[in-house]
C-alpha cells in the first residue's frame, strides 16, 4: 500500500513538471537598442545620423563684441570668441586675464570678471603638530562642515583668486550645432541676469555661516 502511494505520488509530481515545462512562456516587450539614444539610429552603422553634428565653434576675434546670453541666473558665460592658442591656460600662460580683468575690460569691450572671481573663500588651513586641522587659527572637526570658519571672505585686491585662475574649468567656447534640441526657457531673478552677474556684495554671501575677513 505504501510502495502504490509512493508510485502514485511520483507519477502526480512528474506530470506537474511536464505541464510546467510544456507551458507556452510569456514573452517580454523588446526595446531597441534605437529608440534608447537621442539619436533614433542605428548605432552600428557608420552614417551621418549617427555620427551627428560637427561642432562649429565661434570664430569671432575677441573683442569683436559678440555676446552669447547666459543660460540661467548667474550661469558662467560662454566664451563668443575664438579660443585658438589661447588654451591650455597654465601658471604661466593666461590670456583671459589680459581682457577681462576690471581695469582694463571697460577700455577693450570685455565682460569683467565679477567680484567673487577676486575673492577667497578658502580658510587659512594648517595642520598642528598633533594632526588636527585649523582653519583660520582655530582648531576644527572636519566633520562638522557647517561650522562657520569652514569658510571665509577675503578679498585678494586685483588679483584674481587661485580657485579662479583655470578659467576654462567653468567658460567654454559654444558651438553652434546641436546634438539636441532643449525647450528650456530660463527665468532670471534680476533683469539683466542673461548679461550679467549678480553674484555680489550680500548676494555673494547669502545663506552662508562664515568668517569675513580673514
Amino acid at each position: 500500500m505504501k510502495l502504490a502511494s509512493k508510485i502514485t505520488i511520483g507519477l502526480a509530481t512528474a506530470a506537474l513538471l511536464i505541464i510546467g515545462c510544456s507551458a507556452p512562456s510569456v514573452s517580454k516587450p523588446s526595446v531597441s537598442e534605437e529608440s534608447l539614444g537621442l539619436r533614433k539610429s542605428n548605432l552600428y552603422a557608420e552614417s551621418d545620423a549617427t555620427h551627428g553634428d560637427a561642432t562649429k565653434y565661434g570664430t569671432s576675434a575677441a573683442g569683436s563684441g559678440y555676446k552669447i546670453q547666459r543660460a540661467f541666473q548667474d550661469a558662467p558665460p560662454m566664451i563668443p570668441h575664438d579660443t585658438e592658442g589661447m588654451t591650455p591656460i597654465t601658471i604661466d600662460n593666461n590670456q583671459c586675464v589680459g581682457c577681462h580683468m576690471p581695469e582694463v575690460a571697460s577700455s577693450v569691450g570685455a565682460t569683467s570678471v565679477p567680484v567673487s572671481h577676486l575673492t577667497n573663500f578658502r580658510p587659512a588651513t594648517a595642520i598642528t603638530k598633533d594632526g588636527k586641522l585649523m582653519n583660520n587659527g582655530e582648531v576644527v572637526d572636519p566633520a562638522a562642515s557647517t561650522k562657520s570658519n569652514a569658510i571665509s571672505i577675503k578679498s585678494t585686491g586685483d588679483k584674481l583668486a587661485g580657485a579662479r585662475f583655470n578659467c576654462t574649468q567653468c567658460h567654454a567656447p559654444q558651438s553652434e550645432g546641436l546634438a539636441v534640441e532643449s525647450n528650456f526657457k530660463p527665468v532670471f531673478t534680476s533683469k539683466d541676469g542673461a548679461n550679467k552677474s549678480s553674484w555680489n556684495g550680500s548676494k555673494m554671501t547669502e545663506g552662508l555661516d562664515t568668517v569675513h575677513g580673514k
